[in-house]
């Protein structure tokens, strides 16, 4: 990567759910999140001009997207969901979980092709070992209600205190069942992301 994004190791979840108490699906929903744990270069320390790492973490949004779309065994036209997250070792701050939101938004726009919904997100302050909720949104409109949805991630033995756990995650289908109304990725009409 760079000298401000130094990887350890990835790690990647993936869920394939063929029915939710329903009847069986006739595409199982599958969702995948992929984490790239890297050092915390600003650990331990207040380093007030932080931002020049997050030009630096674009390569790696990009390419953990990139892996997402291996798991699923996707191209980023069949995505129809989208999330990232991150986690912050403690001797890390939350803001520089916050280093992630343009960068990733960028990359896994860039790696797939485009999309318009905004990258839900979410992150945190923690021990190794902690699970975090990916949450997800349709890629295309966030008020298609069917692909309101998370999938659980962690990293058994990190982040280290002076690492971060970054996540990009995606899915193949919204939720199992949906039928609670509202827009449907069918009805996007406006294009703006929203609906």
């Amino acid at each position: 990567m760079t000298d401000l994004v130094k990887i350890r190791k990835y790690v990647t979840v993936v869920e394939e759910t063929m029915h939710d108490g329903g009847p069986a699906l006739v595409r199982p929903v599958i969702k995948a999140a992929v984490g790239g744990v890297i050092a915390n270069p600003y650990a331990g320390r207040h380093v007030a001009d932080i931002q020049p790492m997050m030009k630096a973490l674009e390569p790696l949004a990009v390419d953990l997207t990139h892996r997402v779309m291996r798991a699923l065994g996707a191209k980023g036209t069949d995505l129809e969901a989208y999330g990232k997250g991150a986690i912050v070792g403690l001797t890390g701050e939350l803001e520089h979980a916050a280093l992630w939101h343009q960068p990733s938004g960028f990359g896994i726009r860039h790696a797939m092709g485009g999309a318009k919904s905004i990258v839900p997100s979410t992150v945190k302050v923690a021990a190794a070992g902690a699970r975090i909720d990916i949450p997800l949104h349709h890629v295309g409109a966030a008020y298609v209600r069917s692909h309101f949805d998370a999938i659980e991630f962690c990293v058994p033995d990190g982040p280290k205190p002076d690492e971060i756990v970054f996540i990009v995650a995606a899915s193949i289908g919204g939720r199992p069942h949906a039928r609670v109304g509202g827009l449907t990725a069918a009805e996007i009409k406006v294009g703006d992301g929203q609906r």
